[in-house]
């Protein structure tokens, strides 16, 4: 039966052994008040939000969620190359609740105290970085990517002490699940096959019940998560995002974007674009969140090695055989989302060569990657200098002889590609600048106007929006920072 509130609880993954998790309550705190509330997401949810609404002690350890039965989950992860034992830190998940549309998400309170897992740290989050997860979440809900989402944020009414005080907060993410690579790397590193087999049946039990026959469960398992995260950074590269930690503890098996730390999205066209004030080598730049990937299945292949084959050796050729498909899969999407963004149909020789020489003029030029893509759907270009250049003319020219050799007519490309390439994107200096408003004055007025902008990003904008602008010299945000 549903809460006064329209939970649905359900609780199955503290039905796992307990190695997995352990039983924690969120902390209260001193004057719980909504900053932001999802009304939209509470009642896809099929959640009372007019109730809801009212009542931001639920969403902290002041009034616990009937039904809830909060515990924080264990999981390793490979932090910049490096095999750490982790879990949640500073997240407590209350529960699964089963929505009206059928749907089961995960609840989970962040910054919500102190876990077994905390490692000496408070558990405590500021209101700056939990702003900026709920804006680039819901930023890439809009977007079509898929995505962890954000239900509220909840100022606690005490300070968190970082370099300086500063106002806590605590995020409400809602998520398909929180199971992760390094949840499967945790439990491989228990050293209980039965564990293990445990952990992919229950996987695939929640977000893939189609392999339930397989032959080989845990090498379908791992297919099917390659699938979808070679779609989720597919659907990043389209939009120029930079996730920023690419550990293996932020690569979920459902295929949701998670944790945003250090995110932030590509203004000028770089492969080698890095934001992240931890990433001194690059590791997670724009370019590299293919291979980073690539990478980091193989961690999570190495875990179910057990269960693909008795024989070592064949299971490290089965993993090995099916990793390796990982390039090819990639470019297909890749190449295919590409071809979208120009308003291709079909394929031809030529439109490997379109797009490569496109973006290597887009790079040389230092040009913007969301307003070029947009730019070209306009009957005609906006009157810049790199526009005029020979190159671009040329790359012009064979552009539209392929769109006249489209099967279908121009206005169906065009729509394509509106479809596929946002006027608006959460531009860094706008987020900075929202959230030092929220945090150093209480001002949340650039943060809901950031929030509408954000609404309907495919919806034509004029070329001089403030929303559509990149940053001026004077503000750009050369790094992003965890919060932590």
């Amino acid at each position: 039966m549903p809460s006064a509130f329209g939970f649905r609880f359900d609780n199955t993954y503290r039905r796992l052994p307990a190695p997995l998790f352990s039983d924690c309550s969120p902390q209260s705190v001193s004057t719980p008040q909504f900053v932001l509330f999802n009304d939209r997401l509470a009642q896809e949810m099929g959640l009372d939000s007019k109730a809801l609404s009212a009542h931001p002690e639920m969403f902290t350890g002041n009034a616990p969620l009937e039904g809830s039965e909060p515990i924080a989950q264990a999981y390793a992860g490979h932090q910049f190359g490096n095999l750490t034992m982790l879990g949640d830190g500073r997240a407590i998940l209350l529960g699964e609740h089963l929505g009206d549309d059928g749907q089961r998400r995960d609840i989970q309170l962040k910054g919500a105290g102190r876990t077994p897992f905390s490692r000496g740290g408070d558990g405590r989050a500021a209101l700056g970085p939990m702003l900026r997860e709920y804006l680039i979440s819901e930023a890439l809900h809009v977007l079509n990517i898929p995505t962890t989402r954000s239900l509220a944020v909840t100022a606690t009414g005490d300070s968190v002490l970082r370099e300086s005080p500063l106002p806590g907060a605590i995020l409400t993410r809602v998520a398909a699940s929180h199971i992760r690579v390094g949840t499967f790397q945790y439990a491989a590193g228990q050293q209980d096959p039965a564990l293990l087999e445990q952990l992919v049946d229950y996987t695939i039990a929640r977000h893939y019940p189609a392999l339930k026959g397989a032959e080989n469960k845990a090498l379908a398992l791992f297919e099917a998560v390659m699938d979808q995260q070679i779609d989720l950074v597919v659907g990043w590269m389209r939009v120029g995002f930079i996730h920023g930690v690419l550990n293996t503890d932020n690569v979920t098996l459902s295929g949701e974007s998670i944790d945003f730390g250090p995110c932030a999205f590509m203004d000028s066209f770089d492969p080698n674009t890095v934001f992240s004030s931890i990433d001194r080598q690059g590791r997670y730049a724009y370019g590299n969140q293919p291979s980073i990937t690539q990478w980091n299945l193989g961690r999570f292949a190495e875990t179910l090695l057990g269960l693909m084959d008795e024989n070592t050796d064949a299971a490290i050729e089965k993993a090995t055989h099916s990793l390796k498909s990982f390039s090819q899969r990639y470019e297909e999407k890749w190449h295919a989302m590409m071809g979208k963004k120009l308003g291709l149909f079909g394929s031809e020789a030529e439109d490997d060569a379109l797009i490569a020489d496109l973006l290597t003029w887009m790079h040389e030029q230092n040009a913007d990657y969301t307003n070029t893509f947009r730019d070209l759907i306009n009957e005609s270009l906006p009157d810049r200098e790199q526009y005029q250049s020979d190159a671009f003319q040329h790359w012009h020219q064979r552009w539209q002889a392929r769109l006249g050799r489209n099967r279908k007519p121009l206005a169906s490309s065009l729509c394509l590609m509106r479809n596929h390439n946002p006027a608006v994107i959460p531009r860094n200096h706008l987020v900075e600048q929202a959230l030092e408003a929220a945090s150093d004055n209480n001002d949340l007025a650039p943060t809901r106007a950031l929030l509408a902008a954000l609404a309907d990003p495919y919806a034509d904008r004029d070329i001089d929006d403030p929303y559509r602008q990149p940053a001026a010299p004077g503000e750009r945000v050369y790094q992003t920072f965890c919060g932590t």
